[in-house]
């Protein structure tokens, strides 16, 4: 918890201090409209804050400084919230200022179960918030927000209205929406396990870019050969798109990602939902994989090593690193660090397996991430903490918290004379203070609330012969790897397909998978590992672990999750 994060007295949440305290607010609301009556000012109700409120869309939105606390979660490239340039801006723009308690992606979860267990939340939460059901529907310490939203955040609230099934979307079983969610139509994210290939050392080798698994172990073979301390094939366990497990599952079976609970959820061609982890094609996966390690190609770190600890270990003299899993180059390479080594980077199509499947899974339902900023029981200022939301959701918003406030025109220019977008058109901006992964205090670069449409992502002014080996160029490449090396290779009707991340559950359904949950990550984890580096056996030992699926509770697992999939499709 940082220095400046003054956490306010503990309120005590059992049921008879919540009726106390509702008795006292009522009091008070009565006093208010009696003052009222006689002439004094309106200070009740939130929409009756005349003395404190300026008109929702105008800034800032009070004329007093409002203080409240939020949950953020920190990332190694932006070094302290509180102080941030970006945050600045804000504070003095809205008038609304939030006290920070922070956590890394690795702990994010851990630090606020605790918050919630200690009765010491704060008032809201952004990027990482609590379980909706748990939270929400069942302890209703989150507030609900469908009626507040068309109120308080007209700029988020127009664009529901342009996206109906954006908003019905959100609405959990209980038919109440807790969360301000983030769109990002982000057509590169959409297929986000790549694999990226050194292609100076693909030129050494001289056996040309693989297209199948056998041409893959080829190369890995090769390359080993020639470099007998290099790394062949290496990821991280949480970084985004950075498991290579995942990446290499499209050889076999609609690879259904690193989804929050770990399950390997995906949809059957008939409609059923299983897990690819048990199913035959995951485990002729894993027997290839297998084969790449006896051989020593796969890097034994990639099972258990932090996105920090994949950067430094790609970025060592040599460029030791063939193949790397990686949602986007410049998660793993700075091009202004180590421009030579990033511009050796390329990502590869899906390898087509023994019988000819090669999927680079489409994650359809990215777009629209869900719970992303909530408002706890607790916070005095809901209608200001939405006003405040509410900017991020503008082109200028948006831009702010990525590359800087542009007090000065250094971050970005609007609606660039003679420019054109990466879609071919009039452009609607032009980066300046481009992305890095270098620490920095000027803006918040990914940690806030997204309102990214594909007109936007592909409005950046990008110059039409752009080097799309460089910094300025990545998002370029990233469109153009996506659209020749992913995209023709997404799963098709009658393939396996994916599900959303998180499927909305009823608090009694939440309950019910809460434990098998856990258990079913571990035990495909450990099993996977344990599979794929020789210490289980595909042939003598897979049946077992088959039927030890039931014995944690996996039928009683999908069976829930089957209810809330036909439910949400309104089924």
């Amino acid at each position: 918890m940082s220095n400046s994060y003054f956490m306010e007295k503990t309120k005590v949440r059992n049921g008879k201090n919540r009726m106390i305290r509702r008795g006292l607010l009522l009091s008070i609301v009565m006093i208010m409209v009696l003052l009222a009556a006689c002439g004094g000012k309106k200070t009740g109700a939130a929409g009756d804050r005349e003395d404190l409120y300026t008109p929702v869309g105008e800034y800032p939105i009070a004329g007093e400084t409002i203080e409240m606390s939020l949950f953020a979660m920190s990332a190694p490239n932006v070094i302290d919230l509180q102080t941030n340039d970006f945050t600045r801006y804000l504070e003095e723009k809205t008038k609304v200022k939030w006290n920070f308690i922070t956590a890394p992606n690795d702990s994010a979860v851990e630090k606020m179960n605790l918050l919630l267990i200690s009765n010491e939340y704060p008032d809201a939460f952004m990027f990482r918030t609590p379980d909706v059901a748990q939270y929400g529907m069942k302890e209703h310490i989150l507030i609900s927000l469908e009626d507040l939203i068309p109120q308080y955040m007209p700029n988020y609230w127009a664009f529901m209205q342009e996206n109906p099934e954006l908003w019905a979307q959100q609405r959990q079983p209980d038919g109440h929406i807790y969360a301000v969610a983030s769109f990002n139509e982000c057509y590169h994210c959409n297929f986000f396990n790549k694999m990226w290939v050194n292609m100076d050392w693909i030129e050494k080798i001289g056996l040309g870019v693989p297209a199948t698994t056998e041409e893959f172990k080829a190369i890995c073979k090769r390359f080993l050969e020639l470099n007998p301390k290099g790394i062949a094939v290496t990821g991280s366990t949480t970084g985004w798109g950075e498991q290579f497990i995942d990446f290499l599952l499209g050889s076999f079976i609609t690879n259904p990602g690193e989804r929050p609970a770990g399950d390997k959820l995906v949809v059957s061609p008939s409609g059923k939902v299983v897990t690819a982890a048990n199913q035959e094609q995951y485990r002729k996966a894993l027997r290839f994989m297998n084969e790449l390690y006896r051989m020593g190609a796969i890097y034994d770190g990639g099972f258990t090593q932090h996105p920090d600890q994949f950067r430094s270990l790609v970025n060592q003299p040599g460029a030791p690193v063939l193949f790397l899993a990686s949602g986007a180059i410049v998660n793993s390479v700075d091009a202004g660090v180590n421009p030579s080594l990033y511009r050796a980077y390329r990502a590869i199509a899906p390898l087509a397996g023994p019988d000819g499947t090669r999927i680079n899974t489409y994650f359809k339902y990215n777009n629209l991430q869900e719970n992303k900023f909530v408002i706890t029981d607790r916070c005095e200022y809901p209608e200001a903490a939405l006003r405040w939301a509410d900017h991020f959701y503008t082109l200028e918003g948006y831009l702010q918290y990525q590359y800087g406030a542009n007090l000065d025109g250094t971050d970005f220019v609007l609606n660039p004379p003679g420019e054109v977008g990466l879609n071919g058109k009039p452009a609607l901006f032009k980066v300046l203070n481009q992305y890095t992964q270098e620490p920095q205090n000027h803006d918040w670069q990914d940690i806030g609330l997204i309102y990214a449409t594909a007109d936007i992502r592909l409005g950046e002014a990008t110059d039409p012969n752009i080097d799309i080996t460089s910094a300025a160029g990545l998002e370029k490449l990233l469109v153009i790897e996506t659209e020749t090396k992913c995209e023709p290779y997404a799963q098709k009707p009658g393939d396996f397909d994916v599900i959303p991340d998180r499927l909305k559950l009823t608090s009694e359904e939440s309950g019910t998978v809460q434990t098998i949950a856990v258990e079913l990550k571990k035990y495909i984890d450990e099993n996977t590992v344990a599979f794929i580096n020789g210490r289980k056996n595909l042939e003598a030992d897979w049946a077992a672990y088959v039927s030890g699926f039931d014995r944690i509770g996996l039928p009683q697992y999908l069976k829930v999750m089957q209810t809330a999939w036909d439910r949400q499709r309104g089924k």
